[in-house]
Order: C-alpha cells, then sequence, then structure tokens
C-alpha cells in the first residue's frame, strides 16, 4: 500500500502509510484508536480508502472485478465477529465456504479440516449459540482459515482464548505463516513475540515503528538500561519506561520516541496538518 489514507468524517484514520507484507506472520500493535482496524477493514475489502493505493495478491483493489477475485483467496476474522447463532459450527462454516465459492467438492472436507486446526472436531455439529465465548471466537478462526487463505486477516483473535488456546493458536499462526501472509492486530505483546515474525506499530494513524519481535526487545532493554542509569535523552527521550518485560518495554520507548518525533517543533498554521508539517 502506498500513501493509504482514511478519513472518518472528521477524524483521520490512517496519514499516509506505506507498507508492505510479504509471507509470515505480522504483527500490528498499536493503543485504542491508532488505525488498526481501519487498516485490516481496507485489507479486508469491506471498507474503502479516502486516498492511496492498495494491492493485494498483485492486484489493485479498487477494480470491482480484481477486488472479487481477491476475495476468494481472503480470510478474515473481524474484531466484532456476526454469526447465525441457530446454525451448527458446520453449517456456518460450510456457509462462508460457499461465500468464498470454494468447489463443492472439496468444501465439506475443508469445513472439516479448519474445524479440527481449532479444537472444535468435537463440537463440529453442535448449535453456535451453544458454545462459550472464547469457542465462538475459535469458529471464526475456523471461518477464516477454512478456503487455506493467501492473506489472512485477523483483528483481534485471541480476545477470549484462555492461556492454553492462545498457546495452540500461536501454533497455528506459525504453520499457517508458512505458507501464507498472515496479520493480526492485537494488544497482546506476548503473542507478537511467539508467534510473529514482523511488528508494526501504529500511532495515530502513522507507523511508529516497524522491525523483528528482537529487536523492538533490543530497544526495550536498551530503555531499561538508559532509564537505570539516570540518562534521560536517549532512545526514548525520557526517563522511565513501563512495561513487564523487554517487548513490552520496547512498545513504550518505541511509542515515546515516535511521539516525541513527532511533535511540532515550531508553530504552524491551522490548516497544516502535524504529518504535513513534518514533511516539510
Amino acid at each position: 500500500m502506498i500513501g493509504l489514507r482514511v478519513r472518518h468524517r472528521r477524524t483521520v484514520a490512517l496519514d499516509a502509510v506505506d507498507l508492505d507484507f510479504g509471507p509470515g506472520v505480522h504483527g500490528l500493535l498499536g493503543p485504542n484508536g491508532a488505525g488498526k482496524t481501519s487498516l485490516i477493514r481496507i485489507l479486508a475489502t469491506v471498507a474503502a480508502p479516502t486516498g492511496g493505493r492498495v494491492e493485494l495478491l498483485g492486484d489493485d483493489i479498487s477494480d470491482h472485478r480484481k477486488r472479487a477475485a481477491v476475495r476468494r483467496r481472503l480470510g478474515y476474522l473481524p474484531q466484532e465477529f456476526g454469526y447465525y447463532p441457530g446454525f451448527t459450527v458446520r453449517e456456518f462454516v460450510a456457509y462462508v465456504a460457499w461465500l468464498k465459492e470454494m468447489p463443492a467438492a472439496v468444501a465439506p472436507a475443508a469445513v472439516e479440516r479448519a474445524v479440527a486446526r481449532v479444537g472444535l472436531a468435537d463440537r463440529i455439529d453442535a448449535k453456535v449459540k451453544t458454545l462459550s465465548g472464547g469457542m465462538i471466537r475459535r469458529v471464526g478462526i475456523a471461518q477464516a482459515i477454512v478456503n487455506d487463505p493467501d492473506v489472512l486477516l485477523l483483528d483481534e483473535p485471541t480476545s477470549g482464548l484462555d492461556p492454553e488456546q492462545r498457546v495452540e493458536f500461536r501454533e497455528l499462526l506459525r504453520e499457517l505463516g508458512g505458507s501464507s501472509t498472515v496479520l493480526v492486530s492485537t494488544h497482546l505483546v506476548e503473542d507478537v513475540a511467539a508467534a510473529c515474525t514482523e511488528v508494526t506499530l501504529v500511532e495515530s494513524g502513522r507507523v511508529a515503528y516497524r522491525g523483528t519481535p528482537s529487536s523492538l526487545a533490543a530497544l526495550g532493554e536498551s530503555a531499561l538500561g538508559e532509564s537505570a542509569d539516570g540518562v534521560a535523552d536517549g532512545v526514548m527521550g525520557v526517563a522511565g519506561v513501563a512495561g513487564d518485560n523487554p517487548i513490552e518495554r520496547g512498545y513504550t520507548a518505541a511509542l515515546r520516541t515516535h511521539r516525541a518525533s513527532a511533535a511540532p517543533t515550531t508553530p504552524a498554521t491551522p490548516a497544516a496538518s502535524a504529518w504535513e508539517r513534518t514533511a516539510r
């Protein structure tokens, strides 16, 4: 994506974002309202950008015909997952397979495989309305992977999962990332550290940091060392860093560094955005 811009009325959700994602598991981190869900929705083709260019699987998704073809190769789990409570798990995942135009000859086996991969094989013929919240979230993951997507988009996928289920989900992510591009939006940095090959941190609609989980953890260790030494002009620009582990501290350090660099140093006219002032 190049120059991606998304505006919701008077609010700029994404501001001239340039990003590209290849095969592997990519973690998308950021505070509430940073623009993570807006980015996921654009890539899922359920929302249109205000400006910029977005390509998925080599196709410009502004073209209706190409967008329809791309959707068959996508998997998407939104933050608010809608479902039909009267359907069984099998029926619901099969319905999504039909929406994705999967061949009838392969769809039943694909449904069973997707449900088994999220640990619900023994509940495949249970009504969705009888499942717990964590189980329903796993049904959402199953419908997202039923077509073995080339691009998998997951918005807060571990919400409602217990610790054991989260560990199993991380293993599934690593497996899926071997052949697909997986983008996971989450607030849980430990999930990113355990499963992702790359992390992108978004703050106020802009990319604040991009690198590997290990480099983000190293940033946290560096910031902690500077804080302990009383250094106030290092990687964070301020003393003190929050976080219980290196990657959490790196997250905090990267945010504070970005905020410090984005702050205007000279008065600007009201008509100019912060990004425009930085770009001058």
